[in-house]
């Protein structure tokens, strides 16, 4: 009975002596980063913001052998960093490093943030901050998959390309033949649109908030990426109605196609007069400005 006493006595000091380093240990971290925490204080989770703003939260698993044993750590990162650890290490060792491993990401982040704000991005918003893939609409059910390489964000992405039909066969040819072109000193879009050739649909909310790029006959902001559109495959809008008060914008091409069905449109050379389809006043479109 003694010998149980005893033991029991030894078990409360370790423990007692296990939650008061813990305890000092998240002091030195701060209260106010601590998110929550196990009733045995060997599961902490501690709330970190990045030079951006962006918001992490660190998960830290403790040994009862602690500070002997490492911690482990997980995060909702692309991939996890080395602790470095020693007998005379404390959690604010662990924190600092995961500050120093997320600065290592920003440029990941930031590409990754270029591509939401630029590239009509299926359900961005839900997208974790470890994942490294983004899905891109390019328009009749087609897509642009890209994985953005985590430890090397401004190297050539990884890219498959879903879908069927003419513009997917057209889209892959050119990659295959341009991949080579991939600069690291460049804009990731400006990459990606110049080994595609093409420029790619921007985002919904950008086109509703800037009504004067889309059109106003075809209601897209891209003409349909297609060779017999030769340079204007993929271009957005090219010609202002010159009313001030309709300031409405068009493809080239759809505008000649709407003046050559109205029968007052009128012809002199290469140039079609006709009327703005939305406040009438005189619009006026060269037919060599579309080559077929």
């Amino acid at each position: 009975m003694e010998c149980n006493e005893q033991s029991r006595c030894i078990e409360l000091a370790k423990a007692s002596t296990f939650y008061r380093a813990v305890y000092s240990e998240i002091e030195e971290v701060g209260w106010e980063h601590l998110v929550r925490f196990s009733a045995d204080l060997t599961s902490l989770s501690f709330r970190i913001l990045d030079s951006k703003g962006r918001v992490h939260v660190m998960e830290i698993q403790l040994d009862k052998t602690h500070p002997t044993s490492p911690p482990s750590v997980s995060a909702d990162v692309p991939y996890l960093f080395n602790i470095k650890w020693s007998s005379n290490s404390r959690l604010k060792d662990v924190v600092q490093q995961f500050r120093k491993h997320l600065e290592r990401l920003q440029t990941f982040w930031s590409t990754l943030d270029d591509i939401d704000r630029s590239l009509r991005v299926v359900e961005h918003k839900q997208a974790s901050p470890a994942g490294s893939n983004r899905q891109i609409s390019i328009g009749n059910d087609c897509f642009i998959m890209l994985s953005i390489n985590a430890t090397d964000p401004k190297s050539l992405p990884e890219c498959r390309f879903i879908g069927s039909g003419q513009i997917v066969n057209l889209l892959r040819d050119r990659w295959r033949r341009n991949s080579n072109r991939w600069g690291r000193d460049k804009k990731f879009l400006d990459n990606l649109e110049r080994i595609l050739e093409t420029q790619l649909p921007r985002p919904v909310d950008v086109e509703k908030n800037d009504q004067e790029l889309e059109c106003g006959i075809c209601y897209a902001h891209s003409l349909p990426v297609d060779d017999e559109l030769r340079d204007k495959s993929g271009t957005g809008t090219d010609y202002t109605c010159d009313n001030t008060s309709c300031k409405r914008t068009f493809h080239s091409i759809c505008l000649m196609d709407w003046l050559c069905s109205i029968t007052t449109t009128r012809q002199s050379f290469n140039v079609l007069f006709g009327s703005c389809p939305y406040c009438s006043e005189p619009v006026a479109v060269k037919i060599n400005s579309v080559k077929k």
